[in-house]
């Protein structure tokens, strides 16, 4: 008993004072703690499946292998909290506030993180994927509700975090960290991802349409089949990614740099890739119409059997390119004349 309240699974403590409060390990599973003043309090391993903790305190909080699964955490407060190795498999995390908060190698799977403050934490190696909609019959009422939509992610540390088919639709990652990261089929549709480290993160497939890609460092990146329709890349670092049948038509690629990057045909129809760098980039079988490529460096890259009619090459670099069974049908070259 603490402040005259039993300690027990499913206990009404709604509401109750439970400031640096030892409960290490309790169990208090499908407890009522309704707006509680858990601040700083220690529920190390505690049992927590299910229990009510909307609008809860729990700042400061040590829940390291706490298990919330199912927990109701709308609007609770876990600023600075630590959730190291925490289990928060289809929780709630609506409008909850986790920034600063410790979720390295938690399990966040199915949970609802719609309006989730996440600024600063740390979701090194956290696994925050949904099922894969291929490998079920349909898609349920549950999955439908867990899609975190409008989530704050900025710099938030996601290496190696498990995003499989996550929907991530407008969901702010300014500066986050997602080196490594899996982002297998993941819908990143208008995300802001500015600045973001994507280095050697699995994209593949990924739905990126539209999305804000200013600066961002996609180096070895893999973006296969990616999605990236309308995307701002300018300035990004995409060297050595694999971005082989990716779409990137009217993407904006301004000043990118594409240095030996992989782009087999891929489909970059009327994008913008002035004073681009796609030094030795392979581009066979690349899709160019109407493509800009003004002050482009194309410097030993390979077209071969790339179509670039309607292209503007103005002041483009063709140093040992390699345009073997390219079209060129009305394209400006480099001197300024048109092709023939």
């Amino acid at each position: 008993m603490i402040d005259g309240k039993e300690i027990e699974p499913n206990a009404d403590l709604e509401g109750a004072n439970l400031l640096g409060a030892n409960l290490l390990g309790v169990d208090l599973h499908g407890a009522n703690l309704r707006g509680a003043n858990l601040h700083g309090a220690n529920l190390h391993g505690a049992n927590l499946h299910g229990a009510n903790l909307h609008g809860a305190d729990l700042s400061n909080a040590n829940l390291v292998d706490a298990n919330l699964i199912d927990a109701n955490l709308e609007r609770a407060n876990l600023y600075g909290a630590d959730l190291l190795g925490a289990d928060l498999h289809g929780a709630n995390l609506c409008f909850t506030n986790l920034a600063f908060a410790n979720l390295e190698g938690s399990d966040i799977s199915y949970a609802n993180l719609e309006g989730a403050y996440m600024h600063y934490a740390n979701l090194r190696g956290a696994s925050i994927r949904r099922a894969n909609p291929a490998d079920s019959n349909s898609v349920d009422a549950k999955l439908k509700k867990t899609i975190p939509t409008n989530a704050d992610f900025s710099r938030a540390n996601l290496q190696y975090a498990k995003l499989q088919y996550s929907n991530l639709t407008a969901t702010d990652l300014t500066g986050a960290d997602l080196t490594a990261a899996d982002l297998h089929g993941a819908d990143l549709h208008g995300s802001k991802l500015k600045n973001v480290n994507l280095q050697y993160a699995n994209l593949h497939g990924a739905d990126l349409r539209g999305a804000d890609l200013q600066g961002a460092d996609l180096h070895g990146a893999d973006l296969h089949g990616a999605n990236m329709h309308d995307a701002s890349l300018h300035d990004a670092n995409l060297s050595r990614a694999n971005l082989s049948r990716a779409n990137l038509s009217r993407a904006n690629l301004t000043s990118a740099n594409l240095t030996s990057a992989n782009l087999h045909a891929a489909n970059l129809t009327a994008s913008d890739l002035n004073a681009a760098r796609l030094n030795a980039a392979r581009l066979t079988d690349a899709h160019l119409p109407d493509v800009h490529l003004i002050a482009a460096d194309l410097t030993a890259a390979n077209l071969t059997g790339a179509n670039l009619t309607g292209a503007d090459l103005t002041s483009a670099t063709l140093r040992a390119t390699n345009l073997t069974d390219a079209n060129l049908e009305n394209a400006t070259m480099p001197d300024g004349t048109k092709h023939a």
